[in-house]
């Protein structure tokens, strides 16, 4: 897919996470005030894949959610990557790392994606090589405050490891078998994700002394926020766009989300805005624009980009766009006429699923 056919559809759900996960940061920052962190993960998560779940099924009949065994376990495990490695262990350094910072550590996650596409042989070129160098030397600049005691280094830690299994799990999506339906793959992997934080929730002891009465009212509005918001709606819309468009275009949120959680922060719960923050957000977002930069440049016919390895050529039967209020969730179960697919390459392997790809440069899977 190149930048002239990325259609409307597309920007309406970039949109989509641009604003309302660069606003979850704080969403979670303010969970858990009163919340523990993975208890509250896996509440979000189980809640916001069983009604998406419940929505598929209604306007599409059970069978919407029928897949295979393999395509279930690679829902479960990319599930348990993003939601419990990636989310739930930004949830957890949240009860000592500023929503801000960790939304700049955050930015890192596509220098780690061309990192693991070097580890599988491919070749991203010395421009994308060069924004992972800058991308390194951002989160080294970020890490200061933890040095200097400001803020607790094992949260910024926390933050480095969960961007790298977030982007382990996107990196992985394109090369297992995953339900060809994305909204279908969103409702498991929410709710295997769920599972996974609420179980660690308990091991860690999280539910002992609990009592729900001691969670504030603001703690709860933000908890339902990103059920809807978060989860329902911008995750909905990550996974749509895994599946629909280049991961190039994809991996800009990385350095959208960070400018709207440092903003938030500072206005909604006065985080300050020191000059490592700033100058290390600055080099990260340096870093994350050289390497899309690089990404959008025309790939080889034999090498796709992982972009491409995530994007097949054959839309879904439902369109994000209607997801951007929450009274349109139900919309993106809606019933409707797939959208034409382009001619595929009779040469061409399929994608898991018996998914295309588009434009001449062959499968990576």
């Amino acid at each position: 897919m190149t930048t002239a056919r990325i259609s409307g559809t597309v920007w309406a759900a970039l949109a989509i996470v641009y604003l309302v996960w660069g606003s979850t940061y704080l969403g979670i920052r303010i969970a858990v005030e009163t919340m523990p962190p993975f208890l509250s993960a896996g509440a979000r998560f189980v809640v916001a894949g069983l009604l998406l779940a419940a929505l598929l099924a209604w306007r599409h009949g059970p069978g919407v959610l029928k897949v295979t065994r393999a395509q279930l376990a690679s829902a479960a495990v990319v599930g348990v990557l993003l939601l419990l490695g990636g989310n739930g262990l930004v949830v957890l350094a949240e009860t000592s790392v500023p929503s801000g910072l960790a939304a700049l550590l955050v930015a890192g996650v596509p220098a780690w994606v061309v990192l693991l596409r070097t580890g599988f042989g491919e070749r991203p070129g010395p421009a994308a090589y060069a924004g992972v160098a800058l991308g390194l030397a951002g989160l080294a600049v970020l890490s200061l405050p933890g040095l200097s005691g400001d803020v607790r280094m094992g949260g910024v830690l926390t933050v480095v490891v969960a961007t790298l299994l977030w982007a382990t799990g996107s990196f992985s999506s394109s090369r297992i078998p995953m339900p060809r339906n994305p909204f279908t793959a969103s409702a498991y992997e929410m709710v295997a994700g769920g599972l996974g934080c609420a179980l660690v929730g308990l091991v860690r002891g999280e539910h002992s002394g609990l009592d729900l009465a001691d969670v504030s009212a603001r703690s709860w509005t933000a908890l339902a926020y990103l059920i809807v918001f978060g989860s329902l709606i911008a995750f909905t819309a990550y996974a749509w766009l895994l599946q629909s468009a280049p991961i190039s275009l994809v991996a800009t949120y990385a350095y959208v989300n960070p400018v709207v959680a440092v903003f938030l922060g500072w206005l909604v719960v006065d985080e300050a805005l020191t000059w490592p923050i700033a100058l290390g957000g600055a080099i990260v977002v340096a870093g994350v624009w050289l390497i899309v930069r690089a990404e959008r440049r025309p790939a080889p016919a034999a090498t796709a980009t992982v972009l491409e390895a995530v994007a097949p050529a054959e839309a879904p039967t439902a369109d994000p766009a209607a997801a951007a209020t929450p009274a349109a969730v139900a919309a993106i179960a809606a019933p409707q006429s797939p959208a034409p697919a382009e001619p595929a390459d009779p040469e061409s392997p399929p994608l898991h699923g018996g998914q295309t790809p588009s434009g001449p440069s062959g499968p990576t899977v």
